[in-house]
């Protein structure tokens, strides 16, 4: 029988009460069309139910034209470059029938999601891994808002690499209005050969895993360098989601300041302002932004390299994601961002249970891999919890690269990182572990017992071994 999750208490409560809107109810919007090269498919509800959100998604691989005049085969969601995206409000059910048309396994990962352990997309652990021609229903309830996204976890590299990733937005019915029109933007790229087909997920040996393997064509929901035709001064509201397998986005738009509210999971305690969005891969931002661009004017969001380990800023230009065309209509300026404040009580740690986790890699003269504490992933003994347990995981970096490091289907709150507390309190799922660094996360474990995965969502890193388990018992 299905069972319906309650959320945990206190984890989000937000300080407004007017309806959402897309835009604002002062003036013009945006011009007709201005996202048409950006706006994303979204799935479509086949179950009339109230509340209950049901449909299919098919992987499979279609030839797309990503580089004009060249034709590159990409593993897909129902034909599409992100898949479909799937809205939805707290408290819905979704069932989701995953159909396998790929020439090999496959499994969805709901990543961020509170569900039950068994839909949490882990071959071999919560699910049998969906054969070709096979399929699998999975059926859960949102508890939490946020912006969250889907994925595979079998050969996770190769199959994200080639395609495989979906937005999952589910909506905050408290949110004031007046927040800007919504434009959900997914990050990812991919490595193309000279005839457009894309590259082995293992060229370049230990050496590729070690760095983790950056594609060499940047993509925003599918497209190389789209245009956005945007109203000057008009707000805009990004849902950013990352789903490249390696490489971190720093995004900059010249003369812009970007005003982050959310993260992993909804609104951030307090709004903060900064003149860039950086993303490791898996991580989300929530940025409304007035944007600081004259009429008629054209001007590139830009890559801008971050540096998270040898070769990853040494000689490497920025990048055009996407272009912001203005229209030559003069806009009038947006109103004053509503004022924006949740109220995230500290997890009480004064009796958390301590894990030490080291992000490893294997001694010289060894076999190559990477691993949790010196062990692989697939030989390292289960962390263990019961239910009801809090516990406070230090984390630290033994390796000359940065990490992004996962766990799944519980949120945390990172305490420091190198004793250095964050400037604002949030709910993560992914939290950047830099080079030489020490992460100190709180996490309650107080629901849904199972075998709950974490690891470093580079998937190269993953896929090497730099990943473990979580046995969540009851008492």
């Amino acid at each position: 029988m299905f069972k319906i999750l309650v959320a945990i208490a206190g984890l989000a409560v937000v300080s407004c009460s007017a309806p959402v809107d897309s835009g604002s109810d002062d003036g013009p919007s945006q011009p007709a069309n201005w996202d048409a090269e950006l706006r994303l498919p979204e799935a479509v509800d086949v179950n009339p139910t109230p509340h209950v959100f049901e449909t299919t998604l098919t992987a499979k691989v279609v030839n797309l034209e990503l580089v004009p005049g060249k034709i590159t085969p990409v593993w897909t969601y129902n034909g599409l470059l992100p898949g479909p995206l799937i809205r939805v409000a707290p408290g819905d059910r979704l069932i989701v029938h995953l159909v396998n048309e790929l020439p090999e396994p496959t499994t969805i990962h709901w990543h961020g999601i509170r569900l039950p352990n068994s839909m949490d997309g882990v071959p071999a652990t919560t699910q049998a891994q969906v054969e070709p021609g096979g399929r699998f229903d999975y059926d859960f309830v949102l508890p939490d808002s946020g912006t969250f996204w889907y994925h595979p976890h079998v050969d996770s590299a190769a199959q994200a690499g080639f395609g495989l990733y979906g937005p999952l937005i589910v909506t905050d019915p408290n949110e004031p209005a007046g927040l800007g029109d919504e434009l959900v933007l997914v990050l990812s790229d991919m490595m193309l050969m000279d005839d457009g087909s894309q590259a082995p997920p293992e060229g370049g040996g230990d050496l590729a895993t070690l760095f983790g393997r950056e594609g060499d064509t940047l993509l925003v929901n599918g497209k190389v360098n789209p245009t956005l035709h945007a109203l000057a001064a008009r707000r805009q509201r990004w849902r950013v989601i990352n789903t490249a397998k390696s490489r971190y986005f720093q995004l900059m738009l010249e003369g812009q300041q970007f005003t982050r509210i959310g993260s992993d999971q909804g609104l951030i305690e307090t709004p903060e302002s900064s003149d860039r969005i950086i993303l490791t891969p898996a991580q989300r931002a929530d940025v409304v932004l007035d944007l600081a661009l004259p009429s008629a004017s054209s001007r590139p969001v830009r890559w801008v390299p971050y540096d998270r380990g040898f070769g990853s800023t040494e000689f490497r230009p920025e990048e055009t994601v996407f272009t912001i065309q203005t229209s030559v209509d003069p806009a009038q300026a947006s109103p004053p961002l509503p004022i924006l404040h949740r109220e995230i009580a500290p997890i009480d740690v004064s009796n958390a249970t301590r894990q030490f986790i080291d992000l490893t890699q294997s001694a010289e003269g060894e076999p190559f891999s990477l691993g949790i504490n010196g062990v692989p992933g697939d030989r390292a003994p289960a962390l263990m919890a019961a239910v009801g347990d809090t516990q406070m995981w230090t984390v630290r970096n033994t390796i000359a690269f940065a990490h992004p490091f996962h766990l799944h289907g519980f949120f945390f709150q990172v305490m420091d990182v190198n004793g250095v507390p964050p400037t604002v309190r949030e709910w993560r799922d992914t939290v950047n572990i830099p080079i030489d660094a020490t992460v100190n996360l709180a996490v309650n474990f107080n629901e849904r017992p199972g075998m709950w995965m974490f690891h470093c969502h580079i998937l190269d890193h993953a896929e090497a071994g730099m990943m473990g388990m979580l046995h969540l018992h009851e008492h």
